[in-house]
């Protein structure tokens, strides 16, 4: 890719445009002009809140850019980037919640309608969560956890269905993986004709928060180079 290029870069539930960090310097390093908003709730609160506030909040910021534009979803916000990717020159999805049919292989999980991660945040407990990252990135994520809808997640989990991209797409997966099992994306990647980035990182935030996030995102980055032109 030469020229004029952008990426909207999706976090997940919990998270923020915070989790990009690391991307957003790679990308930027490469040329990139890098937008990582952070979802907002409705206005009525996050137990008001629905998949589709996230999704149009999505569309609307890829609208926002110049193309060519690529869509980068991380967990819960790569099944948002697939809900927006007739609109993108390249999706990659990092770890995503699995639309229909994938979803019938995630874990069972139940949601209060907040689901209070901000109010229940402990440092070992991230520390856990993150097994790859470094102190100091532990504690900023610690401190930056959000509570998050859990209709949002119910609704997500419930089996989505999309539409294949028509556009280039890259499957980032973790060695392990206790929120998306592994196998569920690498399987929906091989069943839609994706590339798949096997990776080393140890936990579901890892490609982003963990210690070989950089070296992940220039991947990204050369697979973006190789796939997408500029127009």
């Amino acid at each position: 890719m030469t020229g004029s290029r952008a990426a909207l870069l999706v976090h997940g539930a919990g998270g923020g445009g915070w989790e990009w960090n690391v991307w957003r310097g790679v990308f930027e390093a490469a040329g990139f002009r890098v937008e990582a908003p952070d979802l907002m709730p409705a206005h009525e609160g996050l137990a008001a809140t629905c998949l589709q506030d996230y999704q149009d909040q999505v569309r609307a910021a890829l609208a926002a850019l110049p193309g060519p534009r690529v869509l980068v979803g991380a967990s819960l916000g790569g099944l948002l980037a697939l809900g927006a990717a007739d609109d993108a020159a390249a999706v990659v999805l990092v770890n995503p919640l699995p639309p229909s049919p994938w979803h019938t292989g995630m874990p069972e999980r139940d949601w209060p309608d907040v689901v209070p991660w901000r109010r229940d945040a402990r440092l070992s407990g991230t520390r856990r969560a993150l097994p790859g990252a470094d102190e100091a990135t532990a504690l900023f994520a610690f401190r930056h956890w959000r509570d998050e809808s859990g209709a949002v997640l119910r609704e997500a989990r419930s089996g989505i269905a999309v539409s294949r991209p028509a556009c280039p797409m890259l499957c980032v997966v973790s060695d392990h993986d206790d929120d998306v099992p592994p196998a569920i994306t690498r399987t929906m990647g091989q069943a839609w004709g994706a590339d798949v980035l096997q990776t080393v990182s140890g936990s579901h935030v890892g490609p982003l928060l963990g210690r070989e996030a950089a070296r992940i995102a220039t991947q990204a980055v050369e697979w973006l180079n190789r796939t997408v032109s500029s127009r």
